[in-house]
């Protein structure tokens, strides 16, 4: 019988999410195998006793960072709303640090990654949170390489993943590397989800940020691009219709929103069209014209490359209307 110890840190305000889905996980691993694998699971809190979650619930930890730690081979790190108030807490930082040098792997789950930044384990490493953190973790651990759109990513023996359900993704590549790719899909089954999800987090989050302020001149440029995504754009031709120069146009939007006008307007078209998958019924090549993308093949080749998912597929999983026919365009 192999068996893997997986420690689960827990702090007040936890999501509980967060370890119940990799635990149940994990635990079919022993139902499926027939007793052969095993994962053996333990809780392990910032504080004594019991411990309330972000939801309210509360739970009673195996033990605490402050009694004798057996070896674990791996070590997840929750999220929550909770996280942000251990960072400064260095008998936790300390006892992370430790962790991460004695275990085979450690990981963390949505912004459980905040908890490994304050413990010094992410510098230099390519990580991933929930995209609403994703700002936030670059602003706070400029030495971390941070990919907003992944739902989980490895960087030797450091996993990070996107929100809460993204654990479920992480467990199920744990499951495989140990175990098997056959015991990985077995679990996915018995879950009912998905070994590897189509898509990066851009499929759930907002493309374009809240717009700059109405008395900026950037806000008019913002407004025209908006409310004219089916022109056919070019920087020149943006600047000479709000009347500035290219350079300047240039210069100043990138200053005050953070990217570039042609990447703002390639970042609106998709919002467009992603608001018109959810909520109509209209054709891709309709979609196409109204943002801007000429045709029903170049809007599904930008769509598929952007957000790494078809819009006949997106369309099928955020459709708004149950009833609605989404019939996928051959043109």
């Amino acid at each position: 019988m192999r068996k893997i110890t997986v420690g689960l840190l827990v702090f007040p305000r936890f999501q509980m999410l967060d370890i119940a889905a990799p635990g149940d996980a994990f635990a079919e691993v022993k139902v499926l195998s027939n007793g052969e694998c095993e994962y053996e699971i333990m809780t392990v809190a910032t504080t004594r006793g019991p411990i309330q979650t972000s939801s309210g619930l509360t739970i009673s930890p195996d033990r605490t960072i402050f009694d004798p730690t057996p070896h674990f081979d791996t070590l997840i790190v929750p999220g929550g709303l909770g996280v942000f108030d251990i960072l400064e807490d260095t008998t936790l930082t300390d006892w992370l640090a430790m962790q991460n040098e004695n275990c085979r792997r450690i990981g963390a789950i949505c912004n459980g990654v905040f908890a490994l930044g304050a413990a010094g384990i992410i510098g230099g490493k390519t990580v991933t949170t929930h995209w609403m953190d994703a700002a936030r973790l670059s602003t706070m651990f400029r030495r971390a390489k941070v990919e907003p759109d992944r739902i989980y990513v490895k960087d030797g023996s450091l996993y990070t993943t996107a929100g809460v359900t993204a654990g479920i993704d992480l467990s199920l590549a744990l499951i495989e590397e140990d175990f098997g790719k056959k015991m990985a899909i077995d679990v996915a089954k018995y879950l009912i989800v998905y070994l590897r999800r189509a898509g990066g987090q851009s499929q759930f989050s907002p493309l374009l940020e809240l717009q700059v302020e109405n008395d900026s001149p950037v806000a008019a440029v913002q407004g025209y691009i908006l409310g004219n995504l089916e022109t056919e754009h070019t920087l020149p031709s943006i600047a000479e219709k709000m009347q500035m120069s290219a350079r300047h146009l240039s210069r100043v939007f990138k200053q005050e929103c953070g990217m570039t006008v042609m990447n703002f307007v390639n970042d609106a078209r998709i919002d467009a069209s992603r608001r018109y998958l959810e909520s109509t019924d209209l054709g891709l090549t309709e979609i196409a014209r109204r943002c801007g993308f000429g045709n029903a093949a170049t809007f599904r080749r930008i769509f598929g490359r952007r957000l790494g998912i078809s819009p006949f597929d997106y369309r099928q999983r955020f459709h708004s209307d149950e009833g609605a026919q989404l019939e996928e365009e051959t043109a």
